[in-house]
């Protein structure tokens, strides 16, 4: 099941980031008082009454070369009118009601999506009385809320989370590879999907998938049956869509969601950018396996150390994701694409694997002879015993004396060692480390 998404929108300077980092629980967005400076992350999960969701930050998004900041707010409702299941609407009580909020507004109505007011800077109850003249907005009642104290956030995520769709199950089978491509525009995702169903001739169907804007095309090839799930070229662009890249966030969020393996495709012609760290950082924050894939290798010049240089920077510039096999290819012509399923399968069996507890207990017991767990004034941590606890991706669970002693040094060590003992290629590993209690 993939997690619902919702949008916060508003003119620049209503607190929209302040608002994420409270939901979140995590001063991820840059926060500062002065309009458009959220650079850098827009995406967070976050969780309300039993429900997670996905929260997104329109005012990261921004409009390159566009310096007419109520065009650049309503590309921003535009996108989420366009992806988001919920939207957050954040006016100002400071500066009340403004012609921008009566813009965003009425595209915002035109939608039919379900819209919560939030009327942030509402620092007292002096200002109480600020709220009402959005009533005029059309969108019932504002709710009133303090992003700088704080104030009002559960009555803001009580709304929203009573407004998200029924969660809907996946109509796959089990034995099915569900395989999600993200990347910024032109990077070949489409061409990508085209290749490999060109190939096998066994196209099925283009059947709707769970989520609006992507489109599932199961076919099967050696027996095993696969669902890609495109996030290119699903629904009809706006201008939003030609004048940002960042609009493949919110689409790649949900493909993401429903994937057990993610092709992470890199356009080999115009080599690695930003924007490629961070889609590729959503797959990863997700547990999700995942493979690099350069595509349009045909089209670059190259000697005998080219392909190793390439890999090399992927390394440097994706530390977190060392795990991922890269594979370089040509969707055009077809060009290794024959190795692009097997490693698929292959890291699909890896993110799915479970360890028997008594091997991965003389793994990490021969980890720790080797090299000690720290120790802090004359306390050792002392580790009792692990277990896998999950699989999608691999967790495991360290019992441990004083889990406040593991150092994540000392973890990453661990990791390693496991690693070397079962692979777990292609798939994030996660540890937690918990208090053994006196039952255990």
């Amino acid at each position: 099941m993939s997690k619902p998404i919702i949008a916060i929108v508003g003119r620049p300077n209503v607190g929209k980031s302040t608002i994420f980092n409270r939901v979140i629980g995590d001063r991820l967005a840059i926060v500062e008082d002065k309009p458009g400076v959220t650079r850098d992350r827009l995406y967070g999960s976050g969780e309300w009454n039993g429900r997670a969701f996905s929260i997104v930050d329109t005012g990261g998004i921004e409009i390159d070369g566009e310096d007419e900041i109520m065009k650049s707010v309503r590309m921003q409702a535009e996108l989420a009118v366009e992806e988001a299941d919920v939207i957050i609407f954040m006016v100002d009580a400071k500066s009340g009601l403004t012609h921008a909020d009566d813009e965003v507004a009425q595209m915002l109505l035109r939608s039919r999506k379900p819209i919560v007011v939030a009327v942030n800077k509402v620092d007292n109850l002096n200002r109480r009385d600020d709220i009402y003249e959005f009533y005029n907005l059309g969108f019932g009642e504002p709710i009133a809320i303090s992003g700088s104290h704080g104030m009002g956030i559960g009555d803001l995520l009580d709304a929203a989370v009573e407004k998200l769709p029924e969660l809907v199950e996946e109509p796959y089978e089990d034995d099915v590879i569900r395989v999600a491509l993200i990347g910024r525009p032109n990077v070949g995702k489409s061409s990508l999907v085209n290749a490999l169903l060109g190939e096998e001739r066994v196209i099925v169907s283009n059947v709707a998938g769970t989520t609006r804007d992507a489109i599932d095309t199961p076919f099967e090839r050696d027996g095993q049956k696969y669902v890609l799930i495109d996030t290119a070229g699903m629904r009809k662009r706006g201008k939003v869509y030609e004048t940002t890249e960042k609009y493949s966030v919110m689409r790649a969020l949900k493909a993401i969601e429903r994937a057990d393996v993610v092709l992470v495709l890199i356009n080999g012609e115009e080599g690695i950018i930003e924007q490629d760290k961070h889609i590729a950082g959503y797959a990863h924050e997700a547990g999700k396996a995942a493979i690099f894939v350069v595509n349009k290798w045909d089209a670059v010049e190259k000697d005998d150390k080219t392909m190793h240089q390439f890999e090399q920077k992927i390394r440097d510039h994706f530390l977190f994701m060392t795990y991922a096999p890269i594979i370089f290819l040509s969707a055009l012509t077809k060009q290794r694409l024959h190795k692009l399923l097997p490693v698929v399968v292959h890291v699909s069996e890896q993110h799915a694997m479970r360890i028997p507890t008594h091997l991965l207990n003389d793994v990490v017991s021969d980890a720790i002879a080797i090299n000690p767990p720290p120790s802090d004034k004359g306390r050792r941590l002392r580790i009792n015993y692990a277990t896998q606890v999950a699989v999608k991706p691999p967790t495991i669970v360290l019992f441990a004396n004083d889990p406040e002693m593991m150092h994540f040094s000392y973890e990453r060590y661990l990791e390693n060692k496991i690693r070397a003992a079962f692979q777990f290629e292609g798939t994030p590993v996660r540890i937690f480390t918990r208090k053994k209690s006196d039952e255990d």
